[in-house]
């Protein structure tokens, strides 16, 4: 029996990926043992263990970016995390550690390198976060979900996506997303979403331009998220919620997409052939304009920026496209181009190569 450290979370971004290679995992052996590592306060303290895996929890110790009292301590307290992962390697005898990034990958990569295990590593984003930089040090497998994103070893593998998208047969679920949320058969829909916490930007945009969009022939189903200054217009063909339990159905009934560029929505979008505008969350590092940067250069995509985000621009730009339906169809195609359903079992099997006996001794020491 095979025994799997999984480490990651915090963020959908990280715990999703996470899971869809879990079940994978566990789907190929069901004989195999896979643990998980996060934080209690993460959003792996809810979704883990409600999907059926073993939750270890240590504690969050970021690294400190300014000279502070947490910075003072941050050496010692760093040095007793990753005494805590290994002890947890060793008391388990886990066989490989699998990481995604963020604050519990660093502690659990360090300590896979001391007991001398191996390491296969993911990175969501196309501009790759400090903890997947220094594992890629340690090892060869190293799977991307972004083509061209500078890591070491990386490999292209594409997102880890969930067994709901991964297995969606659009067509198939089309008229059962039209009756779920009570759209018209006839109509081409415009999926708009800003993800969990909303997109300003992106809803009132939307909503000032719901009647020209509708009035163009298409209807509008428009995910707010946490938005509560958006008000329903109320108009025939705009359907409006605050979140949205079934995605897949959402994607299933989508015919062009409005969204933030986050690393998972680009990949269903792309992976499902959703032609669609991105518009990059402004704050932060700027990784979600490089996550777009090719399904835009592609064709299937149009990035624009938040603050060019406007009605005007709606008029000027999406509704040509809306309009051209040949276009539309050719943007579709050049979105599936490079996307990739199968991100679980490409990124499985380079875990599978860290078990054959790679122990990580690539790169520079710890």
């Amino acid at each position: 029996m095979k025994r799997y450290l999984l480490a990651g979370g915090g963020t959908a971004g990280h715990v999703n990926p996470l899971l869809a290679v879990a079940d994978t995992i566990s789907a190929g052996d069901d004989s195999s043992e896979i643990l998980v590592l996060g934080t209690a306060v993460g959003l792996e303290a809810r979704l883990v263990p409600a999907r059926g895996y073993e939750l270890l929890t240590i504690p969050k110790v970021p690294f400190p970016r300014r000279p502070n009292t947490q910075a003072v301590t941050f050496p010692r307290r760093f040095r007793a995390t990753i005494a805590a992962v290994e002890a947890i390697i060793r008391e388990r005898s886990i066989d490989v550690v699998v990481g995604f990034g963020g604050y519990v990958s660093t502690p659990a990569y360090l300590a896979a390198r001391r007991v001398g295990i191996g390491i296969a590593i993911h990175e969501a984003n196309a501009k790759p976060g400090l903890a997947n930089r220094l594992g890629a040090r340690y090892t060869k497998q190293v799977g991307v979900a972004f083509a061209g994103t500078r890591l070491p070893n990386a490999r292209f593998v594409g997102m880890p996506l969930r067994p709901e998208i991964e297995q969606l047969d659009r067509e198939a679920a089309r008229p059962v997303a039209v009756a779920y949320f009570g759209l018209d058969p006839d109509r081409p829909t415009l999926l708009v979403t800003g993800g969990s916490l909303g997109a300003r930007r992106i809803n009132g945009t939307i909503v000032e331009s719901a009647a020209s969009v509708i009035e163009a022939g298409w209807q509008v189903l428009h995910i707010t998220g946490d938005a509560a200054e958006i008000t329903d217009p109320g108009i025939d063909g705009y359907t409006i919620l605050p979140y949205c339990d079934r995605m897949d159905l959402a994607l299933a009934v989508a015919d062009f997409a409005v969204s933030r560029a986050g690393a998972a929505t680009v990949s269903e979008l792309s992976a499902l052939g959703i032609p669609a505008v991105y518009v990059p969350y402004p704050v932060g590092n700027g990784e979600q304009r490089f996550n777009a940067a090719g399904v835009v250069e592609a064709g299937g995509g149009i990035l624009v920026d938040d603050a060019r985000f406007l009605p005007a621009w709606v008029t000027s730009e999406l509704l040509p496209v809306l309009e051209d339906e040949p276009g539309r169809e050719a943007m579709a195609d050049a979105a599936a181009s490079v996307g990739v359903l199968d991100g679980s079992q490409r990124f499985a099997a380079l875990v599978a190569e860290a078990l054959r006996g790679d122990p990580g001794k690539t790169g520079a020491d710890a």
